[in-house]
């Protein structure tokens, strides 16, 4: 048993849904990102099938596990000699327009109002930005939140429930790799069905716990990042989730991506007694990868075609539109 830190205040919580029928353990884990203390498990309701981490960290004292180096807020900072796209990046964009990961993948809308929870430090914003869409973001590290207001961007410090509510409402809304980190997604999804126009467009991604990935790798997965996810999706169950906080799915895109895989291999290796010149360039693959995606990208497009790969993106609309 990894001891808890003392500054962490557990808390029990029932399924969101609504269920009754209780719970079971499907594995317990660690923080194998920072290597922080603390044990982890992770129960699925007998109910609905959700999976989510129970007992967790409260909302006070979760930020003990998202240090200033936590990866998103590095890899989100926009520096200024990459404030333009590259010549490269423009080359492949031409060269390799099957190639595409569904990462960020949005609706064909035209520029409008973008709402980004979970904005970090503003990559993203700026990116969007950049195509003639009117920014704003929310973001609770507000070391990452000043980072994006450097680029001239306005940016809510705070959960998305604490967000003000003002005149103007927004025609997207998007989460990268967000939903999972949110202590109460429901409430936090009513909250962003009333900041969007009607008609306007939910776009999130999230990993997939539903995955081949998932089955093999288990407490080992890369995409499992106790605690700091403490829910864990599949297909049914985002869009029952979804469907709780006032959206209605229209699509879900499985990421043709690799990276969970090739990270979960580093932290089996790991365990083996795998020296750390072996294990570090699989860790470091997701944010690393460059050609090599293009390399393994038939293997990741056959893996995407069944649902089995460890991450997916979902377009949703507001149920009552």
């Amino acid at each position: 048993m990894i001891p808890y830190p003392p500054e962490i205040v557990l808390e029990d919580i029932p399924c969101p849904l609504g269920c009754n029928a209780g719970d079971k353990i499907v594995l317990i884990g660690h923080d194998r990102i920072h290597h922080l203390p603390g044990e982890y498990p992770v129960v699925k309701c007998l109910d609905c099938g959700l999976l989510r981490t129970n007992p967790r960290p409260t909302m006070k004292t979760i930020h003990y596990y998202y240090p200033d180096d936590y990866g998103p807020y590095l890899g989100t900072m926009v520096h200024p000699e990459n404030r333009h796209p590259p010549p490269l990046q423009k080359w492949k964009k031409m060269v390799f327009p099957l190639f595409q990961w569904n990462t960020e993948r949005l609706p064909p809308l035209p520029p409008g109002r973008l709402l980004e929870v979970g904005c970090a430090s503003g990559g993203f914003l700026h990116r969007m930005a950049r195509q003639g869409w009117i920014v704003k973001g929310v973001e609770p590290s507000e070391k990452a939140a000043d980072a994006a207001r450097a680029l001239g961007y306005e940016v809510f410090t705070g959960p998305v429930e604490a967000m003000p509510e003002r005149e103007f409402s927004f025609d997207l809304i998007v989460g990268w790799m967000v939903l999972e980190h949110l202590h109460d997604p429901i409430h936090s999804l009513q909250k962003l069905s009333r900041l969007v126009k009607p008609g306007g467009s939910l776009v999130v991604s999230v990993p997939n716990a539903g995955s081949l990935e998932f089955r093999v790798f288990k407490e080992k997965w890369y995409a499992l990042q106790l605690p700091s996810h403490l829910f864990h999706f599949t297909p049914r169950t985002i869009a029952m989730v979804l469907e709780k906080g006032g959206w209605r799915v229209q699509r879900i895109f499985h990421q043709r991506v690799l990276s969970n895989m090739v990270s979960s291999m580093g932290y089996v290796l790991k365990e083996h007694g795998y020296p750390d010149r072996v294990v570090k360039p699989l860790f470091d693959y997701p944010d690393m990868a460059g050609i090599t995606h293009y390399l393994v990208y038939p293997i990741a497009y056959a893996f995407s075609i069944f649902g089995q790969t460890g991450r997916m993106t979902v377009w949703a609309r507001r149920k009552n539109d």
